[in-house]
C-alpha cells in the first residue's frame, strides 16, 4: 500500500483544478509572451483572442452590466462566457486560480436569461455578473482547503452565507482563487499551487492573503471578487493589482461559511469584502448582501442594511503622509504629494494627519491576530508534513502564547487605543484619513514584511477602501531618494528594497479609512475624492 505524502495530497487539488480548465480557451503556446515580458495586462486585447465585444464586456464594470442586461443588449450567457475566457488566459499567465466552476455557472446564466425571456425582468441586482471567490469560502460539495495540504479532503457541506446572499441577487459564480499558506501573507505562495503573479509585472506579488483575487480583478477576469481581510488582505492585492477594495467595519457581512485556522479567534476578526472594478460597484455589492439580511441567520452580524449614502459636504480629509515607523517609497511619495495638490485644487478641505502611536498599535495588532501562540496554524501545516514557508514563519514569528488574563488585559488595550484614535479624529476636525496601503507599489516575491498601512486599521475596526490613483512607478519620475534618513531599522530595511527598475509599471493605490460602521459614509467620500484627484 502506497504512502501517501504531502505532495501526492496536494496533487488531489492540482488535479481537480487542471481538469477544470477549458482547454479550447488557452493561449497556443506560439501566442505566449516572452519570457521578458513583464506587464500581461494588454494580451487579450492585442493577440485578438477574444472578441471587441467579449473584451468591451470584460472592461466593464458590474453596475454597467447589469444595466445592459436588463436592457436586453447583453446576455448572462455571452457575459460570463467573455469573462470565463479571460480568466482562463488569465490563469495560464498568472496562475491565480484553484478551480474552475464554468460548467455550473452557464447552467446558472441560461436560467437567468429564460428568465428575462419569459418577464422582460433581471432576477436581482447582481443578475448575471460573473464572480470570482478566495478559495476559503465554501461551496457545497467542493472541497475547501486554505491553502493547507492537510485540509484538502475537507469538503463543504453548504454554501457559504455570503455565496447564498449573492446567488439570490442573481450572481454567477465561475472561478475560486489562490491564497497564501496560512492566508497571513501580504504575498500569494502556497505548496498546492504555488505562486500568484501581479498582470502589472510579473516579477512583483499581486499582494495577498486575496492574491488570487487581485490577479483576478487586475486582468478583467471577473466583474467582482470576494477576499477576505485580518490585516490587509483584500486592501493590498487591491492596491497592487490596479483594482479597487473594501473593507468593511466587522460584524457588517457575514463570515459563516469560511474556513480558517484558529476560528473563534475574536479579539481581531477577519471580514469578507469585495474588490471591485468601480467604487459604485462597492454599493452594488455591499447592497445586495445586505438586503439578503443575513443577521437573521448568523446572529453575531450587525442588523444595520445597506444605505446608499448621499455625497457628503463640508468633510475634512487628513492626509497621512507616512506612519512615523516607516517613510514612503518615492514614487508613493509622489502619489501621496499629488493627491493633496489636486484635492485642494478642487475644493476639498485637507490638512495633515499625525498619526498616533501606530508603533504601539502594531504591536498590540501583532499579539492579538495570535493569541494561542500560532498554535491552530502551526497544527494545520505540520498535520501534512508539508513545508513551513518563510512569510509563514515571519508572520508566526510574533506570535505569543497568552493565558484568557492576558487576552482580556490585550483587548482592554486595544480599546482604549481605538477610543483615543477616535476621539483624536473628533478633536482635530477630521472625517476621513487618506493614505497609503503599503510603503509603496507591489512589492517583489516573497519581501512583504510590512502589514502596518492596512493592519492598524483591523486594530482599530475602522473601514477602508482602496482606489488605483491613475499613476504607475516611473523610474525616471521615481529614483532612489539619496537624501534618505532612517527613522529606526525596519524603515531602513524597507526603503533599501527599493529600486525603481524593480517596480515598472506597477499601479499606484490610496486608501481612504473612515470612522467605525460609517462604512457607506466612506463609499460616498471617496468617489468625490477619486474624482477630485483624477480631475
Amino acid at each position: 500500500m502506497a504512502i501517501e505524502t504531502w505532495e501526492t495530497k496536494a496533487q488531489v487539488a492540482r488535479d481537480i483544478l487542471a481538469r477544470s480548465i477549458k482547454k479550447e480557451w488557452l493561449l497556443p503556446l506560439e501566442n505566449l509572451p516572452s519570457k521578458t515580458r513583464l506587464n500581461v495586462v494588454s494580451v487579450v486585447k492585442e493577440l485578438g483572442v477574444l472578441s471587441t465585444r467579449e473584451v468591451t464586456i470584460t472592461e466593464t464594470d458590474a453596475t454597467s452590466l447589469v444595466e445592459r442586461m436588463a436592457a436586453g443588449e447583453w446576455t448572462a450567457k455571452e457575459v460570463l462566457i467573455a469573462f470565463a475566457k479571460r480568466a482562463t488566459i488569465g490563469h495560464q499567465l498568472l496562475n491565480f486560480a484553484t478551480e474552475f466552476m464554468i460548467d455550473e455557472a452557464l447552467e446558472d446564466a441560461m436560467r437567468l436569461d429564460e428568465h428575462f425571456k419569459r418577464t422582460g425582468k433581471i432576477i436581482g441586482p447582481l443578475h448575471g455578473v460573473p464572480i470570482s471567490v478566495k478559495e476559503m469560502v465554501h461551496f457545497k460539495n467542493r472541497i475547501c482547503h486554505t491553502a493547507y495540504v492537510a485540509w484538502v479532503d475537507r469538503i463543504a457541506p453548504e454554501d457559504a452565507l455570503l455565496i447564498r446572499a449573492l446567488k439570490n441577487a442573481g450572481a454567477l459564480f465561475h472561478v475560486r482563487t489562490n491564497e497564501p499558506q496560512t492566508v497571513m501573507h501580504l504575498d500569494c505562495n502556497n505548496n498546492i499551487y504555488g505562486r500568484t503573479l501581479n498582470p502589472y509585472n510579473l516579477n512583483l506579488t499581486p499582494g495577498g492573503s486575496s492574491g488570487g483575487e487581485g490577479a483576478s480583478l487586475g486582468f478583467r477576469c471577473a466583474a467582482l471578487g470576494i477576499g477576505s481581510d485580518i490585516g490587509g488582505s483584500i486592501r493590498a492585492p487591491a492596491a497592487f493589482c490596479g483594482a479597487y477594495g473594501f473593507r468593511p467595519s466587522m460584524l457588517r457581512n457575514p463570515w459563516k461559511g469560511v474556513s480558517l485556522a484558529g476560528e473563534g479567534q475574536e479579539s481581531i476578526r477577519c471580514t469578507l469584502g469585495p474588490l471591485c472594478n468601480s467604487l459604485r460597484d462597492v454599493d452594488l455589492f455591499q447592497n445586495a448582501v445586505l438586503t439578503y439580511e443575513p443577521w437573521e441567520e448568523e446572529t453575531s452580524i450587525v442588523p444595520i442594511p445597506w444605505r446608499i449614502t448621499p455625497a457628503p459636504t463640508n468633510f475634512v480629509v487628513g492626509i497621512m503622509w507616512d506612519d512615523r515607523v516607516t517613510q514612503l517609497h518615492p514614487p508613493m511619495r509622489r502619489a501621496m504629494e499629488y493627491a493633496a495638490k489636486q484635492l485642494k485644487a478642487n475644493g476639498i478641505k485637507v490638512v495633515d494627519w499625525e498619526p498616533y502611536e501606530h508603533a504601539r498599535g502594531g504591536r498590540i495588532t501583532q499579539a492579538l491576530l495570535f493569541p494561542d501562540g500560532g498554535s491552530c496554524i502551526r497544527q494545520a501545516i505540520e498535520d501534512s508534513g508539508e513545508p513551513i514557508m518563510p512569510l509563514s514563519e515571519f508572520a508566526l514569528h510574533y506570535a505569543k502564547k497568552m493565558d484568557v488574563r492576558d487576552n482580556w488585559e490585550l483587548n482592554a488595550e486595544r480599546d482604549r487605543f481605538r477610543d483615543k484614535y477616535q476621539a483624536l479624529m473628533k478633536e482635530r476636525g477630521i472625517d476621513f484619513i487618506l493614505c497609503p496601503t503599503y510603503v509603496g507599489a507591489a512589492a517583489e516575491h516573497g519581501t512583504a514584511h510590512y502589514w502596518l498601512y492596512t493592519s492598524i486599521w483591523n486594530l482599530l475596526d475602522q473601514p477602508g477602501v482602496v482606489f488605483p490613483s491613475g499613476l504607475k512607478v516611473d523610474p525616471i519620475l521615481d529614483p532612489i531618494d539619496e537624501d534618505f534618513h532612517p527613522l529606526n531599522e525596519i524603515d531602513k530595511v524597507e526603503q533599501d528594497k527599493y529600486a525603481p527598475e524593480k517596480y515598472v509599471d506597477a499601479p499606484l493605490a490610496y486608501q481612504l479609512v473612515g470612522k467605525h460602521f460609517h462604512d457607506e459614509e466612506l463609499v460616498a467620500a471617496a468617489k468625490l475624492i477619486e474624482a477630485a484627484i483624477k480631475k
